[in-house]
């Protein structure tokens, strides 16, 4: 009782101090002394006293906190003037009852499944538990086998434990992370016939080697462990009992043996000096190169002597999460919304992950509350919501959406997100017809350590970044040229990323295609090191991440900008040139792609008819041949480039024509405008979905299906040539086809609007 308590009497504390509001003043008329008076209002001190109170204890779905948590920021969403309200959903969310992990044999060693505290530290003060090591949505499972090592454990390296005569078939595997998102490795796994799989940082990529481990630096310490989800998102997001449909009271739920998205072996996360153990228990050939981390043993391929016992068992039960929605109405286009979103749950404490972006949105909230009360009224409704259940498997916002598709559909003109924010440089990701938006705003916000505007920094990274490329990929390196080329034109507008998954725009781009952008600053402040332990506190982010909150604020005064000039645009917020170049690029990755997919099948062809594979090897170790790769026949991708040169045209025409006559519209000919522009992202979007995982429609930017949060672009018939599904990739250059044409046919109607016609 006492615990909950003092955490309301610090609520309170922080609720008077982020809530105190000047007396109203004359309302701004214009938009730059609009922003100048929003920008006053966002107070980085304010900020980090949100965090420390939202960052006190763990933040988990269930835990008493992240309820603590949804009610204070309900609290202050009224106290700034917004009318709010909770929405509450009823998900499939696993936690932990029990989890071993133990080698057995001569040497017998037990893993350590919970992180310890560091005094001085966060995790010395809260006392409510923190979930141990802990993977969501792995099969619970009791099993002993021989282990195996398998690097980063994605596609390429079973292919290389193949030429290496290794099989993972009724073994445990363990993997470290990097190289791909984290779902992939238990899925991976089980594909190849493991049992159980383990994944641990190793300090080359996350520890030790990159720089002082907390509590003296920012890296994982040696008992830190990275927690998360490995449910199979890439085929659908949110509550896997309920795809398509909110997750509400009475809604009808699938079977668990029958959800697909729910993995079928067990698996844990372990910390680095655990991993060593095991690690230095495989026996078998060493390693290659690129598979050895900086742990001071011999890495070897396996498998071990002595057996690995595994074991998890969770509850299996729904629980309760909470979405907290906040709405601030339009005084001209009530029906036309511009949505705002971060989630507010963790896996800990979540200080930079996700609630850095979270104080960014309630700072938002405030200044829009403030302004509010001086007389402002956004032209369009602004609706703001914090998420819960993100970490998990974006359950709030997928819920949430999928209970409002249709009015989602038939309002929204935009969603933004964000997540975990850090001091360094702008990086945005979106669709690319809100470029210039996008451009716009990053030219007139000033970055807080070099004077100047965070658009210019960002150009000059990316052509820093192509002149000196830390990846070894040819195809990175040419695509940071190709962007350092567009950056370094002061008349083009730089490009922003595509979209995969991994935060809680997925459902609005991915699924319902409403146009989405995804905002953070990054790369100088170091959360890697804490991403989903125990010690992502409010002390590693205030020293190592953003101290003194300065990017924190300058998020919030980013993304305030971008919903303010959303919501008060008279004209549509598209530029469709960005978005016709940005395709054509994409197409010519796909065209380079294929060419290389035959002449490596040519050339594998015949070194398995000449024995190259099996004469190349060392004759004294195991080995064996690769598998062999399709024959690639001719594609017919003549639909879609034709649909890539209608666009273009449009586009170019849609683009002239609002330069030349949007200014001057009448107020019917500026709403048929607006009703023609506002759902035009959907037709990217049409019914039918890409192949095997039909709830993406999206056939322009969709979460790759073995890269998990990464994008993959024009997916259809990028991930058809990747995989061999030869037949898939003609009939989804037909379809990408009719959806690029059904954007071009609603560009068209638009220009013929602009010029009055």
């Amino acid at each position: 009782m006492r615990r909950i308590l003092l955490f309301a009497s610090s609520c309170a504390l922080a609720l008077l101090a982020i809530s105190a509001a000047p007396a109203p003043g004359p309302v701004p008329q214009d938009q730059a002394s609009l922003e100048r008076s929003f920008d006053a209002s966002i107070k980085a001190g304010e900020m980090g006293d949100s965090l420390k109170t939202l960052a006190a204890e763990p933040n988990h779905v269930g835990s008493p906190h992240d309820k603590q948590n949804a009610d204070f920021i309900l609290g202050l969403f009224k106290k700034f003037g917004w009318d709010t309200h909770i929405e509450t959903f009823n998900v499939l969310y696993p936690t932990p009852i029990s989890e071993t992990v133990e080698l057995l044999g001569p040497k017998p060693f037990k893993a350590t499944l919970q992180e310890p505290n560091i005094p001085g530290d966060t995790t010395a003060r809260a006392k409510q538990p923190a979930l141990p090591a802990y993977l969501a949505f792995q099969g619970d499972g009791d099993v002993k086998a021989p282990l195996v090592y398998v690097n980063y454990g994605m596609r390429d390296d079973y292919k290389a434990l193949e030429r290496l005569g290794v099989d993972v078939k009724g073994k445990i595997v363990i993997v470290r992370y990097g190289s791909g998102w984290r779902g992939l490795k238990p899925l991976l796994a089980q594909q190849h016939g493991a049992v159980g799989c383990l994944i641990y940082s190793d300090p080359s990529d996350d520890g030790y080697s990159v720089d002082t481990a907390y509590p003296n630096g920012p890296a994982r310490p040696a008992r830190g462990f990275q927690r998360g989800s490995v449910m199979d998102m890439p085929i659908y997001p949110g509550d896997p009992l309920t795809p398509g449909v909110g997750s509400t009271q009475n809604a009808k739920r699938l079977d668990r043996a029958k959800a697909q998205t729910i993995l079928k072996i067990p698996a844990l996360p372990i910390s680095y000096a655990d991993a060593q153990v095991l690690l230095a228990s495989l026996k078998g050939r060493v390693v290659p190169e690129g598979w050895r981390g900086r742990l001071p043993i011999t890495y070897r391929v396996g498998p071990s002597e002595a057996q690995v016992h595994l074991v998890v068992k969770s509850d299996w039960s729904l629980k309760p999460i909470y979405d907290v929605i906040a709405m601030l109405k339009g005084s001209d286009y009530t029906n036309q919304w511009i949505v705002r979103g971060n989630h507010h749950d963790g896996w800990v404490h979540g200080a930079t992950d996700p609630l850095s972006g979270q104080i960014a949105l309630l700072a938002e909230a405030k200044a829009l509350g403030e302004l509010a009360r001086q007389g402002w009224r956004p032209k369009r409704t602004i609706i703001y919501a914090s998420w819960d259940g993100e970490e998990p498997a974006l359950l709030g916002s997928t819920e949430w959406a999928e209970t409002h598709a249709a009015d989602l559909k038939r309002k929204a003109l935009l969603y933004i997100n964000t997540d975990a924010n850090a001091r360094g440089f702008l990086d945005v990701g979106g669709n690319h017809d809100f470029e210039h938006l996008v451009n716009q705003v990053a030219n007139d916000v000033v970055d807080p350590e070099t004077h100047v505007s965070i658009g210019q920094r960002h150009r000059a990274k990316a052509r820093v970044d192509a002149m000196e490329p830390t990846s070894h990929d040819p195809e990175t390196v040419e695509r940071l040229k190709a962007e350092a080329k567009i950056a370094a034109d002061p008349k083009r507008d730089f490009p922003i990323g595509a979209l995969g998954s991994g935060s809680d725009y997925s459902t609005f781009l991915e699924h319902l295609g409403v146009p989405s952008l995804n905002l953070e600053f990054g790369e100088e402040g170091d959360s890697g090191g804490v991403y989903h332990s125990r010690y992502d506190t409010y002390e590693h982010h205030s020293r190592f991440v953003d101290p003194g909150f300065a990017y924190d604020a300058l998020l919030a005064k980013t993304v305030g900008r971008l919903v303010m000039r959303a919501a008060n645009s008279d004209l549509p917020l598209q530029q469709a040139g960005n978005f016709s170049d940005a395709v054509a690029r994409y197409y010519g990755e796909i065209k380079k792609l294929a060419a290389e997919k035959h002449e490596k099948a040519d050339t594998q062809a015949k070194l398995l008819a000449d024995r190259g594979f099996q004469l190349a090897a060392d004759p004294t170790k195991t080995s064996g041949p690769p598998t062999a790769l399709k024959p690639v026949p001719k594609f017919e991708l003549a639909p879609l480039e034709n649909a890539l040169e209608r666009l273009k045209k449009s586009a170019r025409a849609y683009d002239d024509a609002v330069r030349k006559n949007g200014a001057s519209l009448n107020p019917q000919a500026r709403a048929r405008l607006q009703g023609l522009m506002q759902s035009i992202d959907q037709t990217l979007a049409p019914d039918g979905g890409l192949p095997g995982r039909p709830w993406f429609k999206n056939l322009v930017y969709a979460p790759g299906r073995f890269t998990g949060y990464g994008a993959k672009t024009l997916p259809g018939v990028r991930e058809a040539i990747e995989d061999e599904r030869w037949d898939d990739v003609n009939k989804y250059a037909r379809l990408t086809a009719n959806a690029l044409n059904a954007y071009s046919v609603r560009l068209d109607q638009a220009t013929a609007v602009l010029n009055g016609k």
